[in-house]
């Protein structure tokens, strides 16, 4: 397995934790959070950087750094604020039932990334929203992994039931992460796992960095189940909106339209694994972690928010969603 290169640094926080990582873990780390924009390019590039090295890591960076005692203090500097503003922009004061409510029904009048997509979208912003959302779906379903020993009982089964088809039943070449990497090829980008980091800004990483805010954490468990819910009730109509759109734009690869369908079966029976047996049977057992459940459920429908608009926003304006590309790191980069 190949780690991907370091990225860029963007701004001082990220700049000192990528410094740091040049050197053996144990040389120490640079950095503090105090001034950062929590939602901003240097602190969201600074967390994801550090969240990073529990999964693919990157390339000549050493594997110590993972529990290197100092980096973790910077990190949890960096979680802190990242929290913080978080709670101070979501409405988390309301029952299970309340904020799940959102997610079961479709409004008549739907906007949204994949609402314009459908119907006003070109092929270039598809391709856009298909490299923002790479930064997860070529991992899928890893961020949600670490619940799974952290869970017990029906909420455990659950997890583990939905976190089975997420890796293709037990077939590599069915694995969603997979299915992305083809969608990626068919629409000419790179499948390459974490190749587009340097172009996704800070609203995306928000909404990669929020899943391991709360999946690594022990004690968010409640929040990484409300997070979890958001992306498998609230997913097939989206995604059959994407299949469609890819129809509309005249992408005939097969291969293409799948990685979406394939979401409208599954996530329709992850819907009620979700709903019956992991919100279900995580409440049985610690009824005090419902608020937590609703915190993780509106902080991610908060972070998605911001990721809509900025894509709305900057293809209003008839520019792209994407930062610079730089030729001279991604020399072959197709976007």
């Amino acid at each position: 397995m190949t780690a991907p290169e370091p990225p860029r640094e963007r701004g001082p926080v990220s700049g000192a934790i990528l410094a740091a990582l040049g050197n053996p873990a144990g040389t120490g780390v640079g950095a503090a959070a105090a001034d950062a924009d929590p939602f901003g390019d240097d602190l969201q590039l600074a967390l994801y950087v550090c969240y990073e090295l529990h999964y693919r890591a990157f390339a000549e960076v050493d594997a110590a750094w993972e529990w290197d005692p100092d980096l973790l203090r910077v990190r949890a500097e960096l979680e802190g604020a990242f929290l913080r503003a978080l709670r101070e922009s979501v409405d988390a004061d309301a029952d299970l039932e309340t904020a799940l409510a959102p997610l079961l029904v479709e409004p008549l009048d739907g906007a949204g990334v994949s609402h314009h997509l459908l119907k006003d979208g070109d092929l270039d912003q598809f391709r856009e929203y298909v490299v923002h959302r790479s930064l997860y779906h070529l991992k899928e379903a890893d961020p949600q992994a670490w619940l799974i020993p952290r869970l017990d009982g029906r909420a455990k089964a659950g997890v583990v039931s939905v976190e089975f088809d997420e890796y293709g039943g037990g077939r590599a070449d069915r694995m969603h992460a997979r299915l992305f990497g083809d969608l990626m090829r068919g629409l000419g980008l790179d499948p390459t796992y974490g190749f587009y980091l340097d172009r996704v800004p800070a609203p995306m990483l928000a909404v990669v960095n929020l899943m391991s805010l709360f999946g690594l954490h022990r004690g968010r468990r409640g929040m990484a189940v409300g997070q979890f819910a958001v992306i498998e009730i609230g997913s097939p109509p989206g995604s059959a909106r994407l299949a469609d759109a890819l129809s509309r734009l005249g992408v005939q690869d097969p291969a293409c339209a799948f990685f979406y369908t394939e979401h409208v079966e599954a996530d329709a029976v992850h819907e009620q694994l979700m709903r019956r047996e992991v919100l279900g049977g995580l409440l049985e057992q610690e009824p005090d972690l419902e608020s937590d459940v609703v915190f993780g459920i509106r902080a991610s429908d908060f972070v998605e928010d911001r990721l809509s608009t900025h894509l709305l926003t900057a293809w209003d304006q008839g520019r792209s969603s994407l930062l610079p590309h730089e030729p001279d790191r991604h020399a072959h980069a197709r976007t």
